[in-house]
């Protein structure tokens, strides 16, 4: 008879804290450990339709970075979407999907473990009870927390979701710490959590390159047209400057930063040129004006996309913010720098003892 798997189920305190990204670089320190793994994330978010079939998009991103055969992915059993939220409301959904997750769960040859990314937050799901609590107690699984830092009052949330979480809490990832912060965490927070019965497993540093975003993510946000270089979407964008000075401030300003988008007015032709010869991945023109040929020759020759929104620059600017704050670890570089970053700074070792799993073969 084969031995039953372990769950390890990675839930966060707040939606974006990096989930997706823990299960990516830790996924892979599993294979190498030569562990065999199974993924899943039984509520879905992301959903992409296009080819007839809906899949969830994370999901079917993370399988193909891991490599895992048909039989290592887990079901998506509910979008969380508004029609299904309204058809439970109505008591038209009468599914007992902790029954459902015990069968499509539960009783399949699955491997040594199984990870599943759980909802956005603690209370995401239990409108379907299924929360991250309520699937961790239905399937007896660990739970790995994710919690983006801002604060040595990030400790909050993480007390918090011990005193919901309990035992089946084995361990906390945080995420994001700026470089001048790292000491405080380390030698302030970091022990005071484990003193409180909470494993650190992983503190990591925050990074441009995480945060960044395609320049053809920005032009869906926007609902942009590309006025040149449609062929460089996938540039990353590290970083958001405002031309709305005069200049020679700008010049400056442009000067000390790096892998920029510039939003501007399509009348500010001046700016538009500094942004031109600075560190720009893309410019962002506002108001509908078209620029000039020479800025959008100047622009063909540097291979930097030109996008023409038709909203004001607070708005261009509060809709770019927003992109940064939610952004989505799909580019090959970042997928790349996440095992780097986890391998370097997460305990696996730590984990698999907690887990009571031995590594089958240490593979270089």
């Amino acid at each position: 008879m084969p031995k039953s798997p372990k769950y390890l189920l990675i839930g966060s305190t707040e939606n974006y804290s990096g989930k997706s990204a823990t299960v990516l670089g830790l996924s892979h320190q599993l294979q190498q450990k030569g562990l065999d793994i199974t993924y899943g994330k039984p509520l879905g978010t992301c959903f992409n339709s296009s080819s007839g079939t809906v899949v969830e998009e994370d999901v079917q991103f993370i399988a193909l970075s891991l490599n895992l055969p048909e039989n290592r992915i887990a079901p998506t059993m509910l979008a969380l979407d508004e029609p299904n939220v309204q058809k439970r409301l109505r008591g038209e959904d009468k599914t007992d999907y902790q029954q459902s997750l015990i069968q499509q769960y539960l009783h399949k040859s699955q491997g040594d473990l199984v990870l599943l990314e759980g909802p956005g937050d603690l209370s995401e799901g239990n409108l379907f009870d299924l929360s991250l609590l309520q699937m961790a107690e239905v399937l007896d699984g660990a739970v790995l927390l994710v919690a983006r830092y801002k604060s040595l009052l990030s400790v909050e949330a993480l007390l918090a979701a011990k005193g919901r979480v309990g035992d089946r809490l084995i361990g906390v990832v945080i995420n994001d710490i700026p470089v001048t912060q790292l000491e405080a965490v380390d030698t302030l927070l970091c022990p005071f959590l484990e003193q409180q019965g909470i494993p650190v497993l992983a503190m990591l540093p925050n990074s441009d390159l995480l945060r960044s975003v395609s320049v053809g993510e920005l032009v869906k946000q926007l609902k942009a047209d590309v006025l040149c270089r449609n062929d460089r979407m996938d540039l990353l964008v590290e970083s958001l400057a405002i031309g709305a000075m005069n200049v020679n401030s700008a010049v400056k300003y442009f000067r000390k930063r790096r892998n920029m988008a510039v939003v501007t007015g399509g009348d500010r032709v001046e700016i538009q040129q500094a942004a031109l010869e600075t560190s720009t991945q893309c410019l962002i023109l506002t108001g509908q004006l078209p620029p000039p040929p020479f800025i959008l020759s100047r622009a063909e020759e540097l291979e930097i996309p030109i996008l023409s929104v038709d909203l004001d620059t607070l708005t261009t600017v509060g809709i770019v913010d927003r992109t940064f704050g939610q952004v989505r670890v799909h580019e090959p570089i970042k997928v790349q720098y996440i095992r780097q970053l986890m391998s370097e700074h997460f305990d696996i070792d730590r984990l698999l003892s907690k887990l009571g799993l031995t590594p089958a073969t240490a593979l270089s």
